[in-house]
């Protein structure tokens, strides 16, 4: 068991071997510390996602005397979106650069610059400019993300990724209804004009996640940036399908978050207090079940997973057209926590296509055991700040649809038939390229070998 951590390289903990695909080593001590990482990163992560979506709960506290109009406040918020969608990339690479623990340390001190920043501006009168700049620094909790989960996909094996990662995304992912409870008890009790309440809550909180990351988390010496493996993962097919794949549901869930309090304002005249009440119920059943996406993803195959659930997406939505078309509250918010519930349902299963699928065309290669297990390390390493950063993107894309919609229909409804019809582009590019059944060519002769056939069934 060599997972011996030394303080001689470049300051902190680093292990110097590390083979998760060894039962042996996994079993007497890898798991162990693997599973340690595991949790405080998704601490980190948590503190993350909360601070990347904290004007999804400020604008609730922006009233009349702000004026800042429905439209001006979607904007806002994808802002802080598309700044967390491209500060992804480089997020993925810094881990191996600078090493996980130390990277986890960096960028959670990091939340307290949008934070402060918060605490100073967040008052009328304040011009939309700085408001615009102060959301876009909000973006860094969203990297977390990508380098979260690129740490922990390094940490764990193959058949065992799929479990990991749901739990660290889904504990990151519920930041997003923890922060919404937080501003909910705050308008609740303080009123809605006190949101520096809200910010004090998370300044302790963000420090004592990088002291923790300090305290117990380790760096992977053998994690090394290939920029070879980012050159082919960007050449390859798969990622850019996997990265449309993931716009439709984290894209979704991210979107909708930052979104539905916004809506209940906006269409149906919803108070504060009352839209508060409500927004935190999808986020927290959406991360909550982003582990069971992944869990069934193992047992089933990713790709069968995320093709019924975004047939089931698609018929969420036509339930929120229906309350949206008959200005039905009840309909319309279950149809949008049912949204909810299957996007974070999707983020498990779609995420766990990524290692599977590179493993698959290790497979189809012609590698085998471990040299198809690095192959698969090496691309879906590479491959995953990229399909989270677009993917991410695609919570932008809802709330500048949202806006658009509002602007000119005055109501959500058409911004959800176009949500409607991604999902069933979504469904037939997951069944074609993934589930579709290869045509097998003859052989040449009686005594020739078949070519490998590359199944993605079970990823």
């Amino acid at each position: 068991m060599h997972t011996t951590a030394t303080d001689t390289r470049r300051g902190g903990r680093w292990i110097e071997q590390w083979d998760p695909e060894d039962t042996e080593f996994w079993e007497n001590g890898g798991r162990r510390t693997a599973n340690r990482n595991l949790l405080f990163s998704i601490l980190s992560e948590h503190i993350g996602f909360s601070v990347w979506t904290l004007w999804s709960v400020l604008v609730l506290f922006m009233g009349p005397e702000y004026g800042i109009d429905p439209a001006g406040k979607f904007f806002l918020v994808g802002m802080a979106t598309a700044v967390g969608a491209f500060v992804r990339i480089p997020y993925t690479f810094a881990v191996a650069r600078f090493g996980g623990r130390n990277w986890t340390i960096f960028s959670a001190l990091m939340l307290l610059l949008p934070t402060i920043a918060a605490v100073i501006v967040m008052k009328p009168g304040t011009s939309y400019g700085t408001f615009l700049l102060v959301a876009a620094l909000t973006g860094v909790g969203g990297g977390n993300f990508a380098s979260s989960m690129t740490n922990i996909n390094s940490f764990f094996p193959l058949r065992k990724k799929g479990w990991a990662l749901g739990l660290n995304a889904g504990g990151g992912n519920i930041g997003v209804p923890v922060l919404q409870l937080v501003g909910l008890l705050v308008i609740g009790t303080a009123g809605a004009s006190h949101p520096r309440i809200l910010l004090a809550v998370y300044i302790p909180l963000i420090v004592l996640a990088a002291v923790l990351a300090a305290l117990r988390m380790d760096n992977l010496a053998p994690v090394r940036n290939d920029t070879g493996a980012a050159r082919e993962a960007v050449r390859d097919a798969h990622t850019w399908i996997m990265s449309f794949l993931y716009i439709g549901t984290f894209g979704s869930f991210i979107g909708y978050s930052f979104a539905f309090g916004l809506v209940l304002q906006n269409q149906f005249s919803r108070t504060p207090l009352q839209a508060a009440s409500i927004t935190f119920i999808g986020p927290l059943l959406g991360s909550l079940i982003r582990p069971v996406g992944g869990r069934l993803a193992d047992r089933f195959g990713g790709a069968r997973i995320t093709l019924w659930n975004f047939l089931g997406m698609a018929a969420a939505t036509l339930v929120v057209v229906l309350g949206s078309v008959q200005k039905s509250l009840p309909v319309f918010t279950t149809g949008f926590i049912a949204l909810f519930v299957l996007s974070g349902l999707g983020n498990g299963s779609t995420y766990k296509m990524i290692p599977g699928i590179y493993h698959a065309k290790a497979l189809a290669m012609g590698l085998s055991g471990e040299a198809a297990a690095a192959y698969g390390r090496r691309l879906s390493g590479a491959s995953m700040g990229l399909i989270g950063a677009v993917g991410a993107l695609g919570g932008l894309g809802i709330n500048l649809a949202f806006r658009q919609s509002f602007l000119t229909a005055h109501t959500g409804t058409p911004a959800f038939v176009s949500f409607l019809a991604f999902y069933a582009v979504c469904f037939t590019l997951t069944w074609a390229v993934y589930l579709r059944r290869p045509t097998t060519a003859a052989p040449l002769s009686p005594t020739a070998e078949p070519a490998p056939q590359l199944s993605y069934a079970e990823v």
